[in-house]
């Protein structure tokens, strides 16, 4: 298991939420990249130095400070996309090999190289700048459909990262709730939603939505 790459975000405008820009647009970067503790929601800051997003409501902040997404599912889309997709083709921060990322659980830690320790936080929900970006009609439905979505992550150990650098799993916690089933739950099988509260993981915004969504 390993990072493939490391992906930056390049600021391109963003005509399909109506905001300025957009940090979608990731792109491998050579040599070591710093990671830290972005802090709370609302700044646009995220875990990787150099990158940042731009729709700060929704993105950002300590529980979606990485995103991960696997180059087994990225070569998986290739052939209904009919195009060739590069790393940090999704807007993914880290592009891995070898790595169940939707297999993971909410909770669960990884060391990425020698420093760095990640927790995954909660699965990725596709936005529209996601679908303008790929220029694909329909594609929120369709990658929601798959419930493929990649994990995002929090930076529990801090430090740098580069392509190449090993990812060993060092702490599985005690439940079910992959990244997989919470994105199912969240989306389309709200069925699944009571499940969600045994991961303790889970973001607090999340267990809130949750909670009123079962108890209505």
């Amino acid at each position: 298991m390993k990072v493939l790459s490391v992906n930056i975000g390049r600021p391109r405008p963003n005509p399909w939420k109506g905001l300025g820009a957009t940090g979608i647009d990731k792109r491998p970067v050579a040599g070591p990249v710093a990671v830290a503790d972005p802090g709370p929601k609302g700044t646009g800051a995220v875990g990787l130095a150099g990158d940042r997003v731009y729709d700060v409501q929704h993105h950002g902040g300590f529980d979606q400070a990485v995103y991960a997404y696997a180059r087994e599912d990225l070569d998986g889309w290739e052939p209904e996309l009919d195009r060739t997709l590069a790393n940090g083709a999704f807007g993914e921060n880290l592009t891995t090999l070898g790595l169940d990322v939707n297999g993971a659980l909410i909770g669960e830690r990884w060391r990425i190289g020698p420093d760095v320790v990640l927790e995954v936080s909660c699965p990725r929900i596709p936005c529209v700048t996601f679908q303008g970006r790929l220029g694909r009609e329909g594609w929120i439905m369709r990658f929601t459909q798959a419930a493929l979505p990649g994990a995002y992550l929090r930076v529990i150990e801090p430090g740098d990262i580069r392509a190449g650098d090993p990812v060993e799993i060092v702490h599985r916690p005690d439940h079910d709730v992959t990244v997989a089933l919470a994105f199912r739950a969240m989306t389309l099988d709200a069925e699944l939603l009571p499940r969600l509260l045994v991961a303790d993981a889970l973001p607090a915004e999340s267990k809130e939505m949750v909670r009123r969504r079962t108890s209505a």
